[in-house]
């Protein structure tokens, strides 16, 4: 099956404010980035360090899969030219939506994390890319094609799941039990028997992936990415939080 156009029209169908990730940023938001204070997450709730940032003033910034109106607005209120791209069109007309509601310059395109063919070498000082990469089933062309587009020494900030959280049976996760099920990686398309998988498409939900942190983070340097530095996160509510970091971010630095 074709995994990409049936996450990316899910997300179309969750464009409409379903899940934490399409609900825009408000004008306060706004304006409070354009007196300098902001901050963004690119994980469900700790804020990205300051210090991964390069200065703001004209940095040319890639929000990688990052449509829905959060980062994208955020980072260019602060002063950032910001290019926003994303598989999801929905997504896109959030962020559509708050640079017409508060007079941001935004350049939204609509293509796949993994081809940014469209970009020269080296167009830009950053990539932002928010928890997305668990849609896909192989990470490293977006490594690769990241550290193409990023000119030296600039930096990509990334988030994704711990693939630990998907040692256990998904389906009972969401009543608080945690059954030890799935070998690692665990992909929707081969860890699962038929019948769930037609009930997960039956019901609207993204396939996912996990990918092992060699891929996830091995795979940034072996893109030609450093990794500077890593931070944990819980998403609040989730079963898995009392014991473990349900999510990571990475910071990494393009080399010469």
């Amino acid at each position: 099956m074709d995994v990409r156009a049936h996450n990316r029209d899910v997300w179309d169908s969750l464009g409409s404010g379903g899940s934490p990730w399409t609900r825009p940023v408000s004008s306060a938001e706004v304006e409070a980035s354009r007196r300098g204070e902001w901050s963004i997450v690119v994980t469900p709730s700790v804020p990205v360090p300051r210090d991964w940032f390069p200065s703001l003033d004209g940095c040319r910034t890639l929000c990688l899969a990052g449509g829905g109106g959060q980062q994208g607005p955020i980072l260019a209120a602060a002063g950032a030219e910001v290019t926003v791209l994303d598989f999801s069109e929905a997504q896109l007309a959030r962020d559509q939506e708050v640079a017409r509601r508060d007079g941001l310059d935004l350049t939204l395109v609509h293509a796949d994390m993994t081809d940014l063919s469209r970009f020269e070498d080296h167009s830009f000082d950053l990539v932002v890319h928010p928890v997305a990469n668990v849609y896909i089933p192989d990470v490293a062309p977006v490594w690769q094609e990241v550290a193409r587009v990023l000119r030296p020494g600039g930096a990509l900030i990334a988030g994704f799941f711990n693939p630990v959280v998907y040692v256990f049976d998904q389906d009972l996760l969401g009543d608080g039990e945690l059954v030890v099920a799935n070998a690692l990686p665990y992909s929707e398309l081969t860890s699962i028997d038929a019948s769930t998988r037609q009930r997960l498409l039956d019901d609207g939900d993204p396939l996912q992936f996990s990918h092992t942190l060699a891929d996830q983070i091995g795979g940034q340097g072996r893109a030609g990415l450093h990794v500077t530095d890593l931070l944990e996160d819980r998403r609040p509510g989730h079963p898995l939080a009392p014991y473990l970091p349900t999510h990571l971010a990475t910071r990494a630095v393009r080399q010469g």
